[in-house]
């Protein structure tokens, strides 16, 4: 009977080194989108509607916070509206939440 919880397995240089290449690029083109966003070039309801993989991971809240006229208050209270915590993720929303926050984004 193992006596301690056991540790996440061990990794490889190669392992770890491909995992921070894959972290580089998913932070490196969200940080894209967000200056598009800011811009306008990009749809917030599109990216909501239909997230690229690398976004799925990203928090509802700092996807807001790059939308134009959208700051800490504004998208709290968006988020409470729609009842959605602060700390959800692109991808764990729901089909009622990604309808429900469109819809009042789009007001």
């Amino acid at each position: 009977m193992p006596s301690k919880l056991s540790a996440a397995p061990e990794r490889s240089l190669n392992q770890r080194m491909d995992a921070l290449e894959r972290a580089n690029r998913i932070r490196t083109a969200r940080a894209q989108l967000k200056r598009d966003l800011k811009a306008g070039k990009v749809s917030i309801h599109k990216l909501l509607l239909q997230p690229p993989a690398y976004l799925e991971t990203a928090k509802v809240f700092d996807m807001l916070l790059a939308v134009p006229k959208y700051g800490r208050v504004k998208a709290n209270k968006v988020l409470v509206q729609c009842r959605i915590s602060p700390s959800k993720t692109i991808g764990g929303l729901s089909e009622r939440q990604r309808t429900e926050l469109v819809s009042m984004l789009r007001r």
